[in-house]
């Protein structure tokens, strides 16, 4: 099969080395505008999956601690049937587990030192069903036991407060105790039984965890406030959520977890957003070089589009030889770009190591990100549309010289050949 010889000849000028060149010098500046390509594609690609990992971590620390649906009774009172709601829910087929919850605040005070805290009351036989809090720490839960008051600290919180386990801390709860004298703070002594690392400092700072049945006496509760779910797919928790709003009984209040973070998922959506805008300008630099190489190009080769246009070749075939040779460079500096990104996304966990032994330095300070490795997650939704863009702002740059060769007088530019 006959190729065009527009593609013909547009492939022939890409691949030409120097010694087929008038001026060897177009060949280093096409050479280093495919070169810009490659590695505006490849730093979007890595920047990308990086922020994609780090979200993905954050987000999976986070469910550890927050759950994938909450249904709760409005104005913190306790549920009217807990266990008619346990069984509605368990109903759905994305459901996987559901446990009952207190949520209150309270004071920790352990002499003259009192912090702030939010106090959780959870069942430990059904807990672990929808977070996984405590990790590998599953006796601590075990320990709750009803009656006896015993509460599981934050690790912040127990190292803030000098306490560990075996250690009495004492519970202020806000609503106060009507007596002769006044109203009186409750006050309740509690046994510290073990800690956990949920590996967010918010809820290692402040949270505290009870057993159910202890909660519901110390703030004076008929029962539960509410449900925790735990889903099949995180990703599905708003249409899951919006279906049992529907299945429950009315008055009760469904919350997901997008919007119970939405204002960390929004900020986390905007960075990378500006970061796409940002980088993307870099492969539009590097694609508009090739501006500059085709105009200089076209100036090289006047006498040869003198001749073809001689020879009977519209300017229609002129232009689209040049839109080829910008084309091609285009598209091998994606391709490069996407080979180069993605060899290093796919294997960051061993590059970034590797850099730091070299370097003798950690990048990735353990006590502030609470991550020891590089996280990264290469998405198709992120890919294809940077390879998309780079090749789109190739074409584009390709137009303006491939017209300019289109309009050269061959009587004119063979006048001194």
């Amino acid at each position: 099969m006959q190729l065009p010889f527009e593609l013909t000849l547009g492939w022939r000028y890409t691949r030409a080395g120097r010694a087929t060149r008038r001026n060897g010098f177009i060949s280093f500046i096409s050479g280093v505008s495919m070169l810009g390509i490659a590695l505006g594609v490849a730093a979007l690609i890595i920047v990308l999956s990086v922020m994609n990992g780090f979200q993905k971590e954050v987000r999976d620390r986070m469910l550890g601690v927050v759950s994938h649906i909450e249904i709760s009774a409005p104005g913190g009172m306790a549920l009217p049937d807990v266990a008619a709601t346990l069984a509605a829910v368990r109903r759905h087929p994305s459901v996987v587990g559901a446990a009952p919850f207190i949520a209150a605040q309270a004071l920790m005070a352990r002499g003259e030192d009192m912090r702030g805290s939010l106090v959780r009351g959870v069942d430990p036989a059904l807990e672990p069903e929808v977070t996984d809090i405590v990790g590998a720490n599953h006796a601590a839960l075990a320990r709750l036991v009803p009656g006896e008051f015993g509460v599981v600290l934050g690790g912040e919180l127990a190292r803030a407060m000098g306490v560990r386990e075996g250690d009495r801390i004492t519970l202020v709860a806000p609503s106060g105790q009507v007596t002769p004298a006044g109203v009186v703070p409750r006050l309740k002594q509690m046994v510290v039984v073990g800690t956990f690392n949920s590996g967010h400092f918010e809820y290692d700072s402040a949270l505290a965890l009870v057993h159910v049945d202890d909660a519901a006496r110390l703030f004076r509760l008929e029962g539960p406030t509410g449900v925790r779910v735990k889903l099949r797919d995180l990703h599905q928790a708003r249409a899951v959520g919006a279906e049992l709003a529907q299945a429950l009984p009315g008055g009760l209040l469904v919350r997901d977890w997008t919007r119970q973070n939405a204002t960390w998922f929004a900020a986390v959506q905007l960075e990378k957003r500006m970061m796409f805008i940002i980088l993307t300008l870099i492969v539009a630099v590097a694609a508009f070089n090739l501006v500059s190489t085709l105009v200089m190009s076209v100036t090289d080769k006047r006498a040869d589009i003198a001749i073809l246009r001689t020879l009977g070749a519209s300017p229609q075939s002129i232009m689209g030889i040049f839109v080829v040779q910008g084309a091609a460079v285009g598209m091998v500096g994606t391709l490069a770009g996407l080979l180069l990104g993605l060899g290093i996304a796919f294997n960051i966990d061993v590059i970034v190591p590797a850099l730091e032994r070299l370097l003798n330095a950690s990048f990735l300070p353990r006590d502030i990100y609470l991550i020891s490795r590089m996280p990264s997650e290469p998405l198709a939704s992120d890919i294809v549309p940077v390879a998309l863009i780079s090749l789109v702002l190739a074409f584009l740059a390709t137009l303006y010289p491939s017209w300019r060769a289109s309009r050269v007088n061959p009587a004119e530019a063979l006048r001194y050949e």
